[in-house]
């Protein structure tokens, strides 16, 4: 069996090593001596402002949301993974969608500006793929009108735009380090905002506590545990690995996909370097995605259709037209790409898919 992703798993003696330092202790949550480590080694790998780790990647977008005071009408895109809609319904604002580039598949910066009221109190955008959104653009666009920008960068571990983190943009970025991800923490994520922010996400992630019994606030429990941290550090010393591995994977395919006019294949935005995070690929009807996806179905082959729906036809949002969503989120399909995914198997795939285009 072949799934669209596999979690990479370090040697279990290396994570036990690592993880018995907090068993002595007996100390398993609450900010443990792991989880300070693993925030400044992923600060000092990534380049980034200053992180929090959390518990998975969904919070740091819901704490964002309250930290800032955000109410009203959030601009947002169709094209994502359902948690950045949800969490902004779940914080009691309204999404507002913009549709996306019909190449980068990121938020299409020029229709922003139009779907802005006095209502608007923030433009929370996706880097899809890992691939950056428009990030100057939003900046001047958010400045203008004094809005403020979130964005979920679930996708983007390593990810460095213009010789930047992409985690260093915007008033908060978030990410995920859920265990399909090319890093990840079993289940985890963080939020990155700058000093001035740090101590009032800090306060809502751990419950409102400042000191023992002091509280500033309200807050939730979205604190990492230690054997989440032990996974996150044992996996860390892996990285250039995994993603040279993913790398030669995704040349793989587009040595077989780059220049076959029957799939559109993703376009990165010019001064991207990339994690190789996904390998998406768009058909020219959504007909012919299912076909391809029963195909390799059949060969225990599992692709997925990230990302689908498009958001804005959720049942708990309002009605908008997004023509450009709704049509790539119907012919979208991301290839299986993880480390270590044989070559012979991935020939496989790409003859499978070629096969059920030609028949």
């Amino acid at each position: 069996m072949i799934n669209v992703t596999k979690t990479f798993l370090p040697p279990q003696e290396e994570y036990n090593a690592i993880l018995k330092r907090a068993w002595d202790t007996g100390w398993m949550t609450n900010r443990g001596v792991l989880v300070k480590e693993l925030e400044q080694k992923l600060q000092n790998y990534l380049k980034s402002r200053p992180l929090i780790a959390m518990t998975n990647g969904t919070l740091p977008l819901q704490i964002a949301i309250k930290a800032l005071g955000l109410n009203g009408e959030i601009i947002t895109t169709p094209f994502s993974y359902v948690a950045t809609t949800s969490s902004i319904v779940w914080e009691g604002c309204t999404p507002v969608f913009v549709d996306i580039h019909p190449e980068y598949l990121t938020i299409d910066e020029t229709q922003i500006e139009a779907a802005i009221t006095d209502k608007t109190s923030a433009i929370l955008a996706t880097h899809v793929f890992g691939n950056p959104c428009e990030v100057e653009a939003i900046d001047k666009i958010a400045k203008k009108h004094s809005l403020k920008v979130i964005y979920d960068a679930a996708h983007c571990f390593g990810v460095e735009y213009k010789g930047q983190s992409i985690f260093n943009f915007g008033d908060v970025s978030t990410c995920s380090f859920h265990a399909t991800k090319l890093f990840h923490t079993g289940e985890g994520g963080a939020l990155f905002c700058n000093d001035d922010r740090y101590k009032q996400m800090y306060l809502h992630h751990n419950f409102g506590h400042d000191g023992e019994d002091v509280f500033e606030g309200i807050g939730i429990n979205a604190k990492m545990s230690e054997p989440q941290s032990a996974m996150g550090l044992s996996v860390l010393k892996y990285q250039k690995k995994i993603i040279d591995d993913r790398k030669r994977i995704t040349e793989n395919y587009g040595s077989h996909f780059c220049n076959f006019k029957s799939i559109q294949i993703i376009c990165l935005r010019p001064g991207t370097d990339w994690n190789y995070s996904y390998y998406p690929i768009i058909f020219k009807t959504e007909e012919l995605l299912l076909k391809v996806k029963d195909r390799l179905n059949s060969q225990q082959i599992y692709p997925r259709r990230y990302f689908y729906p498009s958001l804005n036809l959720m049942g708990y949002v309002n009605d908008f037209k997004c023509p450009i969503s709704e049509s790539i989120a119907k012919r979208i399909l991301c290839l299986p790409l993880y480390y270590n995914l044989k070559e012979k198997d991935q020939n496989n795939i790409s003859a499978i898919i070629k096969k059920a285009i030609n028949d």
